[in-house]
């Protein structure tokens, strides 16, 4: 296996990152996670767009061109001869003395990982998942801007935790209002009502690129969705509940605490055109590079 680290790509015995690094010490830093279809990184435009919008709120300076990290993470890729995985983007604030001034440290550390995609198991999507409300509460967006995608993941370990207790694949937290916002590491989605309902970005959660495709394609499919605040209860009265993020896709969701749901048609068929969706963009990436060689040999 093979590490981006800092400008080289090493054996990832090799790749060493400081314990003064105050993405270590502090969870000082931001990443992105991608997923690599058939050698096709599924809206990496977007995802680096987002990289660069967290490090920008939090005064973090990425010291590299966009299109130098795309082609960073694609020779990596490339290092690893796989097709089909699972990428971690991350940017701390890098090496410096013990101590939260962001200037003591002068330089960025960047890490790329990139791993064999480890397929969900076939009955998570025949079946569904379990899910808790925790009683951990998502945190203040005031206190911490739910669209830093940040290393502090402490907040959701601790409702991870929970979930893991309870025999549970994911906690969906409620804020400090009430409202239901995320799970640990997805978006939730609800239909109820003739409406498919999810969490605003105002209920404090990250925009997630999987859930904004989702929207756009239940849009696109005829479907009316609400993006609002909603009550635990609400989610107990739905039809159908399903989750979202870039590895899983939209993943059908069978129980939440003691009520009970059906894998229904609605998540099965924005699942299917969420591939659909996929197998398009990789279709015309594949297209554009063929342009792009064609050009080059003219």
């Amino acid at each position: 296996m093979y590490v981006y680290l800092n400008g080289k790509i090493v054996p990832s015995k090799e790749a060493v990152v400081s314990v003064f690094d105050h993405g270590f010490l502090y969870g000082d830093g931001v990443y992105e996670t991608m997923r690599v279809y058939d050698g096709v990184i599924f809206m990496i435009d977007e995802h680096i767009r987002r990289l660069y919008r967290s490090a920008s709120m939090i005064g973090l300076t990425i010291p590299l061109e966009t299109d130098l990290l795309k082609i960073s993470i694609y020779e990596t890729l490339i290092a690893n001869r796989l097709k089909n995985a699972y990428v971690r983007l991350t940017v701390s604030r890098g090496h410096g003395d013990i101590g939260l001034d962001p200037e003591l440290c002068t330089k960025p550390t960047i890490v790329i990982i990139v791993q064999k995609l480890k397929e969900y198991p076939r009955a998570f999507y025949k079946n569904g998942i379990s899910l808790i409300i925790p009683e951990t509460r998502k945190n203040l967006r005031e206190a911490i801007n739910p669209r830093i995608k940040s290393l502090n993941f402490l907040n959701n370990i601790l409702a991870k935790i929970e979930a893991k207790k309870r025999d549970a694949y994911e906690a969906v937290m409620l804020n400090v209002y009430g409202k239901l916002t995320e799970g640990t590491i997805s978006n939730v989605f609800f239909y109820e009502n003739g409406i498919l309902c999810t969490p605003s970005p105002a209920c404090g959660i990250l925009d997630g690129i999987t859930r904004g495709i989702v929207i756009d394609l239940a849009r696109r499919e005829g479907f009316k969705v609400e993006e609002g605040e909603f009550t635990k209860d609400d989610i107990y009265s739905a039809v159908e509940v399903f989750i979202t993020n870039t590895t899983l896709e939209v993943m059908p969701v069978s129980k939440v605490d003691d009520q009970g749901y059906a894998v229904g048609k609605i998540t099965k068929l924005l699942h299917k055109t969420y591939r659909q969706e996929v197998n398009a963009y990789m279709a015309n990436v594949r297209a554009g590079l063929f342009q792009h060689l064609r050009k080059s040999m003219c």
